[in-house]
């Protein structure tokens, strides 16, 4: 289930740069990182959580602001 959610949020990885001045491109990159940090959480790696955490509210900020 871990490498499903780590794969699936590598995939959102590489589609969202290409929409990304579009919401649908900011919520993308949202939910890769949010898959991706499942995967960080399961190895530990906590410098990797909290560059994703900072990614994810810096899209949200991108995309209300």
């Amino acid at each position: 289930m871990i490498a499903l959610c780590a794969w699936v949020g590598a995939t959102c990885m590489v589609v969202a740069p290409f929409i990304i001045d579009t919401a649908m491109g900011k919520w993308l990159a949202i939910a890769g990182l949010a898959m991706l940090t499942v995967q960080a959480v399961a190895t530990r790696s906590h410098n990797l959580i909290m560059l994703n955490v900072l990614g994810i509210g810096g899209y949200l900020y991108a995309l209300y602001f």
